[in-house]
């Protein structure tokens, strides 16, 4: 039986505070870095999004961790500010939950000092409606909503301006923004945080929503969505992450190893059909 931890508010405040506490301190402090050879016997704790990233996470610790001598630890975060900071101040190990144009403009912003370690999985960013059946039938006069953090609302508006719903300045890149649009063709907007977007979608005409939250949403992107984003070429693979100083940790470097093995790339694939697709191999 598998056994996620899930975050508490308390556990929240506790993050918080220990982020304020060091975050006078360099990724370079002595005091903070981790001694892999110390913590090999440690469980290596993650901190992920519940779909798919701990489902895949826990299908590694139920299925391949233990021959691999890995102790591994879920903790389950439902937002995308506190895993990074957990993970920053050390409440947790590593996390698994975003993509590099998020991660960027999180550092940038929050001082933080999260790496990439391995590629994983690309879940495509979709458009769903409740009450239209094709992205020809959304009309001037129509309220789309779409995420509000920046690079998300910005890899949204790039979908929109793919598939010929509005334009966008031209050379503009994922940190697109509303004012970027030089014709909205009518449409109205509705900037949501990523999370609650699916729970719009009575309420709007359409929605764009990450690929995590369709799935907890209960929609199929695959068979579900007017329109899906492209896999080829995609920047926006989701990886596993760590503070700065800790990716030679042994511990990361054997769940790096099984997250990009045959045995997670067919469970992707034969549970996601399509949704949620191997990034094995992606750049970083």
């Amino acid at each position: 039986m598998r056994k996620n931890i899930k975050l508490t508010a308390g556990i929240a405040a506790t993050a918080a505070l220990a982020l304020g506490l060091t975050a006078c301190g360099t990724s370079s402090d002595p005091s903070s870095a981790k001694d892999s050879a110390g913590a090999a016997d440690k469980p290596l704790v993650v901190a992920a999004s519940p779909t798919p990233h701990a489902d895949i996470l826990n299908f590694v610790k139920d299925n391949l961790a233990e021959k691999a001598g890995l102790k591994l630890e879920v903790k389950e975060f439902t937002d995308y500010v506190l895993p990074n900071t957990a993970t920053e101040s050390g409440q947790v190990d590593a996390n698994f939950f975003q993509h590099k144009p998020y991660l960027d403009d999180f550092n940038k912003k929050n001082n933080t000092h999260i790496v990439p370690v391995v590629n994983v999985h690309l879940e495509p960013l979709g458009l769903y409606s409740k009450k239209v059946k094709s992205v020809k039938d959304i009309k001037a006069g129509q309220t789309v909503a779409v995420p509000n953090d920046t690079t998300n609302e910005g890899r949204a508006l790039h979908l929109l301006a793919d598939n010929g719903l509005i334009t966008l300045k031209s050379g503009v890149g994922t940190d697109a923004k509303l004012s970027d649009i030089t014709d909205k063709k009518g449409l109205e907007f509705k900037e949501l945080e990523a999370a609650t977007v699916p729970r719009a979608l009575n309420d709007v005409d359409a929605a764009v929503i990450n690929g995590n939250y369709a799935i907890e949403a209960k929609l199929s992107p695959a068979k579900d969505a007017l329109v899906l984003e492209k896999a080829e070429g995609n920047p926006y693979a989701n990886f596993l992450a760590v503070k700065a100083g800790n990716e030679k940790d042994a511990r990361v470097q054997k769940l790096a190893e099984l997250l990009n093995s045959p045995e997670v790339k067919k469970y992707i694939e034969d549970t996601y059909k399509g949704s949620v697709v191997p990034a094995f191999g992606a750049a970083k």
